[in-house]
Order: C-alpha cells, then structure tokens, then sequence
C-alpha cells in the first residue's frame, strides 16, 4: 500500500483523488492558517506554479493538532488560502496527523512509531508512491535541498 491507495476528502467537499497522482511526484504538507510558518503557502504556491507541468503535485492537509492553529471551518480555510496567498494547488480535508486519530494517509507517510513534529512537516513522495524524503517544517519551500530533492525525481 502507497498513499495512492489512500482515500481523503477534498477541503471544498467530495474526494482529493490520491490515486490519479500515481507516477507523478508528490509533495504532502500538513498546513496551519493561524501558525508562524502560514506564510510559508506563499512558497508553497509557488513551487506548484514552477513545477505542476513537470508532474509536481502539491497537496496541503489542514491540521488543528498543533496550537489550535487551524481552528476554521472547511470555507474559512479555503477562503484563508484563496484570499491571502492565492493558493491554486490542492487541499484536503483537516485530519489528525498524530494519536490514535491519525489519518490513514499519515499513517503510511510515517507508520506508527513515529510523530508529525509540528505544522507545515514536508514529504516528498517519490512516483511509485514511496516516500523520498521528509524535511522539518522551519525547511523553505524553496530550500535548495527540497528543491533538488522534487528535481532529481521530476522527468526531465
């Protein structure tokens, strides 16, 4: 199993559809509106316009887990993105990314044994659906490292 076999909603309702991701690379980001590193959507943004024709897909998951840092409603967390940072790419549902709680997409990004440490952690998730790298969330968008990282894997 991949995170293409995973079944999540769409923030804006019906599903985000993992599977129609497979073979592209992926880039999951668990996301906070109210969070000192929400600006990093800007970046995020961004990197989806560079890089969405070379096969990068973007995918932001609302999180309420830390803080209380995203504590909106579905509308007013999609309004927040639309309206303050433009973002285009897509977003989930808001899920638990920890506990007994955690969503079956973050329990096959890192199992059981392990904790999402705050907002705004990175995967980059390789075509075949397995897990290249995972970067701390003070890690840029735009860092050269994740950038390499989501070049090495994109088609050339």
């Amino acid at each position: 199993m991949t995170i293409f076999d995973v079944n999540i909603g769409a923030l804006t309702g019906g599903a985000t559809e993992l599977d129609r991701y497979r073979g592209k690379v992926v880039l999951v980001v668990n996301v906070a509106s109210r969070c000192g590193l929400t600006p990093q959507y800007a970046k995020l943004q961004s990197l989806w316009e560079t890089y969405r024709e070379r096969d990068l897909v973007l995918v932001g998951v609302p999180c309420d887990q830390f803080g209380g840092q995203e504590p909106g409603t579905a509308e007013q967390i999609d309004e927040f993105c639309r309206v303050n940072y433009g973002v285009t790419f897509p977003v989930t549902e808001k899920v638990e990314v920890n506990g007994p709680g955690r969503h079956p997409l973050y329990r096959e990004l890192v199992g059981d044994g392990e904790d999402i440490s705050w907002n705004f952690e990175k995967f980059v998730i390789a075509p075949d659906g397995t897990v290249a790298a995972r970067f701390d969330p003070g890690t840029a968008p735009d860092d050269d490292d994740l950038v390499a990282t989501i070049e090495k894997l994109l088609p050339h």
